[in-house]
């Protein structure tokens, strides 16, 4: 049903192009946003996860064609290749194009070769570890450095991924809360302390993924750690706290994602292995049943809440809409709901939900 509503209100042919799709960024949408004035980047890399995760759950000919063409009309829409000036746009875009690739055959080989050798490239040694946020800033963030090392991991960089992955835990955990940070500026060392739901779990991922391909015990000692600070600062009653708007709308799905992958992947026979498999499922489980008992039905289709503890709201074609601010941050819209980057953290979360379910978990 998630899936059925996020095509009924958001996907369209991009310019009337034949074989195109791509998410329109709110609904009810303006003109702008149906025309793809507005389009973000970032937002149509998980638009391709989500329809990913669809085609993994039940394979079709439709899932796999729409794979293919949300790829395609990222690419005609970003007007100037693959790539731009931001790496956490690139890293997105590279997780969802390898998973796209490696579980449904869809064929961006050439994107991912033109991907990678950005991610790769882009490695300032003097940051000792990390990449920029952008071309040229100083800004050395975890939503950066988080997805590009699990996209350099999967595509077979397994050491620049762990160079990534120690430098994050050396340099953005929050000693206090066991959290990470968002970033840091080089080489002045000032660091930005917001705590974002995001770049926990995109640590969480990465860790889970470097035990699994290295065998390491420091990679499972800080999923530990990781995800009982999660539990105590970023969870109510086990369901993920609070919830973003306009980009930050994204969040806690992202969480989830890979909360569900440290669920059904984190290696170890342990008890405190076993245990921690069984809490991040737990997690996903109770936010899940939570964002569901909190939707709107909407012709039959649910309409999530930004807030998975508290009823969506349903918006209005007059709500004030979304725009890019000062920095590229997306703002919400009056009602979040109408933004695609929220009713994809419900999908997202959904999707999840099944595969802890069906995996037992």
């Amino acid at each position: 049903m998630a899936e059925s509503a996020m095509i009924s209100r958001h996907l369209r042919a991009l310019w009337a192009l034949p074989g195109t799709e791509l998410g329109v960024v709110g609904w009810p949408a303006t003109r702008r946003e149906r025309f793809f004035g507005s389009w973000h980047y970032w937002w149509q890399a998980h638009l391709i996860d989500c329809a990913t995760d669809a085609a993994n759950r039940m394979p079709t000919a439709t899932r796999r064609k729409r794979i293919a063409a949300l790829a395609r009309s990222h690419r005609i829409r970003n007007l100037t290749g693959w790539t731009n000036r931001y790496f956490d746009d690139i890293a997105w875009l590279t997780i969802a194009l390898e998973r796209a690739e490696r579980t449904q055959g869809t064929n961006v080989r050439n994107a991912l070769v033109l991907l990678e050798k950005a991610l790769h490239s882009g490695w300032v040694s003097r940051s000792d570890g990390g990449l920029p946020w952008r071309v040229g800033s100083d800004y050395y963030n975890t939503p950066t450095n988080g997805p590009a090392a699990i996209a350099l991991l999967r595509l077979g960089r397994i050491q620049r991924a762990q160079q990534m992955a120690d430098w994050l835990d050396a340099t953005l955990r929050d000693p206090e809360t066991g959290l990470m940070l968002d970033g840091i500026h080089l080489p002045s060392g000032a660091i930005e302390r917001p705590i974002f739901t995001y770049c926990q779990g995109v640590v969480l991922g990465l860790e889970t993924e470097l035990a699994v391909q290295t065998g390491e015990i420091r990679h499972v000692d800080r999923v530990h750690r990781l995800l009982g600070a999660v539990e105590e600062h970023l969870t109510v009653s086990g369901v993920v706290h609070g919830g973003g708007v306009g980009d930050s709308g994204l969040f806690n799905g992202i969480l989830i994602r890979y909360l569900a992958l440290v669920a059904m992947m984190l290696p170890g026979r342990d008890r405190q292995q076993a245990a921690d498999r069984r809490m991040a499922a737990a997690i996903v489980r109770a936010s899940a049943a939570s964002a569901w008992a909190n939707r709107l039905e909407v012709e039959g289709e649910p309409l999530f809440g930004h807030d998975w503890n508290k009823p969506a709201q349903l918006p209005s074609f007059v709500a004030r809409v979304g725009h890019i601010a000062p920095g590229r941050a997306v703002t919400s819209s009056r009602v979040p709901e109408r933004d695609l980057s929220v009713q994809l953290s419900g999908w997202l979360l959904m999707e999840a939900a099944h595969q802890v379910s069906a995996a037992g978990l």
